[in-house]
């Protein structure tokens, strides 16, 4: 550790220039002088809890009769000594010690309660998964659910950032109006809730994330300008840059070069996409804008880079990506599966047809290796990004292929500062709701004082 006696540098500076503000990562200099880590009074930056929400739609091929029985997708043993092999999580195998594994937990919020609700499964699902709550059934404005999990905790521990949260998706959501059985799209579109009235506008294309991360200086003015000028974003504060260089000591200069490195390489990243979708050239995806890549793996990959950033410059502290749509017709040939999704959701029962969805579902979950090694290999003071994350993985269906909400998936990776234990597989009795794990999980990270949370009905201990 290299400290400059009698220099600290605030944790909330950041570099201006043209357009352009960028946040800092942690460095060794914004301890109070001659002071190490773990001596600085744990102060509620540093200690602070990073919160990823993710769902995926459709359940999985393991919340079938068949499925179950095969673990394809929680493993036959529960506790610590459980193989992930069969399953569709096996590629979180490097990361065991971090995973927590909650199977056969239901989400009621998400299942018809009268007559004109059913068949309704699909436009009402997405917006149970943080809530856990009930949609009211309605095509207008009048829409109400619940306040979802992501935004209790922004509420609570995200108001001292520049953003007190992000919400991200993958595939198109901009639908308005009905979508069917009475419901309106914005419950299919939306996971976060700031209040059951306020569903949260959700990003797709990563150049805006990147904007609102690292764009927001100046005027609208300023911005344009500075992308019409082809410059990279670091351009416009290299003064400043070389300015902090000066004052810092050695392991922060380093930390600070690769920080603005990989910033400089998301940039690149999506300049190219940008350059090669506007090329004229034939897009599988031609609705879409121009930021966002036709690849499914390099558009995930980019927002969880993203992420990553943010969470070193505690710009935000919280997430939720949505990273499928429901009834979306999408081929995730490198799966091993040719079979749009949905339809490939609706097995019929068949066993072969079962385990190919499972294929999709093993592709999926794949995606979170790149972001869990990313976190785990970027230290933030003491412990790294992964050891303070929580990064919540699920779906409010279980067997798509008849629509029920029974045995849903879920599990969480991280150490939440060292309050989950990881490399634990629970299994709940049957009946238990989703949203006990959620209420456990909020106290988990803080939100001691929650005596409940959508439907739950008590708590569910994370421990064996």
């Amino acid at each position: 550790m290299n400290l400059i006696t009698g220099k600290h540098i605030s944790r909330r500076e950041v570099l201006r220039g043209l357009g352009a503000t960028v946040a800092l990562p942690l460095l060794d200099a914004m301890t109070p002088a001659g002071r190490l880590w773990a001596q600085s009074g744990g102060s509620a930056v540093t200690d602070a809890t990073r919160l990823v929400a993710i769902e995926m739609v459709h359940g999985a091929a393991g919340s079938s009769e068949y499925g179950a029985s095969e673990n394809l997708w929680s493993p036959a043993v529960v506790g610590r000594d459980f193989d992930l092999s069969p399953t569709s999580l096996s590629s979180l195998e490097p990361f065991r010690k971090h995973l927590t594994i909650i199977s056969n937990t239901d989400v009621r919020g998400a299942e018809a309660t009268k007559a004109g609700e059913i068949g309704g499964d699909h436009f009402r699902s997405s917006a149970t998964f943080l809530t856990q709550a009930h949609p009211k059934q309605t095509e207008g404005s009048d829409v109400f659910v619940g306040t979802s999990l992501d935004q209790l905790f922004a509420q609570r521990f995200g108001q001292d950032t520049p953003i007190p949260s992000m919400q991200l998706c993958i595939e198109n959501i901009n639908q308005s109006g009905g979508c069917a059985y009475g419901y309106t799209c914005v419950y299919t579109d939306s996971i976060s809730w700031a209040s059951p009235t306020e569903p949260l506008p959700v990003i797709r294309d990563p150049r805006v994330a990147f904007e609102q991360l690292f764009g927001s200086g100046g005027t609208a003015k300023d911005r344009a300008a500075r992308r019409q000028a082809n410059r990279s974003i670091l351009d416009w504060i290299a003064g400043r840059v070389a300015e902090l260089q000066r004052e810092l000591g050695p392991g922060d200069r380093r930390r600070l070069d690769r920080y603005l490195q990989d910033i400089r390489e998301i940039e690149r990243r999506i300049e190219m996409v940008e350059a090669y979708n506007s090329s004229g050239e034939l897009r599988e995806l031609p609705e879409a804008p121009a930021g966002v890549p036709d690849s499914f793996e390099e558009h995930v990959k980019l927002m969880f880079d993203l992420q990553v950033l943010a969470f070193q410059s505690d710009t935000t502290r919280v997430f939720s990506l949505k990273m499928g749509r429901d009834s979306s017709a999408r081929v995730y040939a490198e799966s091993g599966s040719d079979k749009p999704f949905h339809p490939a959701s609706h097995h019929g029962g068949n066993e072969k047809a079962i385990e190919e969805f499972a294929l999709i579902n093993r592709y999926h979950v794949g995606m979170l290796p790149y972001f869990l090694e990313k976190l785990r290999d970027t230290m933030d003071g003491d412990a790294s990004l992964l050891d303070k994350a929580v990064i919540i993985y699920g779906s409010p269906m279980g067997d798509p292929n008849v629509h029920n909400h029974k045995r849903c998936p879920l599990f969480v990776v991280g150490g939440a500062n060292g309050r989950l234990a990881g490399n634990m597989h629970l299994k709940a009795p049957a009946g238990t709701p989703m949203a006990n794990v959620m209420l456990s999980l909020l106290h988990t990270m803080g939100l001691d004082d929650m005596e409940s949370f959508g439907d739950s009905t008590g708590d569910f201990s994370l421990t064996i």
